[in-house]
């Protein structure tokens, strides 16, 4: 593993660890060995600025790519994106995902336009989605044509967690330690600690009201 890399040899490397590697998250291990961390070789980087720091853990098929005049993609230590997800930039968007952080499988964070800045421990399930752009709509040009714009950039805050199928839109921040339930879409604001969930995503609780006291345990037959 201490010569694991993204191009030539080091890719090589990689595809002979993978000869013995367990699938799925078991490999995940295997990027601890190294500071190089583990880079599936089914993965492809298609991207001239993507940065990332140590014991990185990119699952099967993930997709980093850059689109005409896309900005900046920039992953930390210990981050780990499971297989199939898409982490895209075009226009001068930007992708920054924070240290610690865990994307599930088939998520996709598409930046054009702005910024999405995952921050750290963040947790996002399974076919999550970021979207901080969106086309124009006005009635005298078709849709394809009309230029891009958005809102805002989006902002998830160190420690969320996002539940499975989240979409997350233009101009909206999620707070530190937010927790947003399943299926949600988020279009405002969530502050930190917050509970959200709906369509539209809206505030259902603080997570300083969620009892945190341990059931007793039920006596086992015969017991006193």
């Amino acid at each position: 593993m201490r010569f694991a890399g993204p191009k030539g040899f080091g890719k090589m490397a990689i595809r002979l660890v993978s000869i013995a590697a367990p699938p799925h998250k078991a490999t995940q291990s295997i990027a601890l060995l190294s500071e190089r961390g583990y880079i599936s070789p089914s993965a492809t980087i298609f991207h001239s600025g993507c940065k990332y720091g140590k014991h990185l853990f990119l699952g099967d098929r993930v997709l980093i790519f850059k689109a005409k005049d896309g900005g900046s993609v920039t992953i930390g230590d210990r981050v780990t994106v499971l297989r199939d997800a898409i982490i895209e930039t075009g226009q001068g968007g930007t992708i920054t995902i924070g240290d610690d952080a865990y994307v599930h499988p088939r998520c996709q964070l598409n930046a054009y336009v702005t910024g999405i800045t995952i921050g750290s421990g963040v947790l996002v399930a399974a076919n999550c989605a970021f979207y901080p752009h969106e086309h124009g709509i006005a009635p005298d040009r078709d849709i394809r044509s009309q230029p891009l714009h958005s809102p805002g950039p989006i902002v998830v805050g160190d420690n969320a967690w996002l539940g499975t199928g989240v979409i997350v839109l233009g101009g909206v921040r999620i707070g530190e330690g937010a927790v947003i339930g399943a299926g949600a879409v988020v279009t405002k604001d969530v502050p930190a600690n917050a509970v959200a969930a709906g369509v539209p995503a809206k505030i259902v609780k603080n997570r300083s009201e969620i009892s945190t006291r341990v059931a007793p345990e039920k006596p086992q037959p015969g017991a006193g």
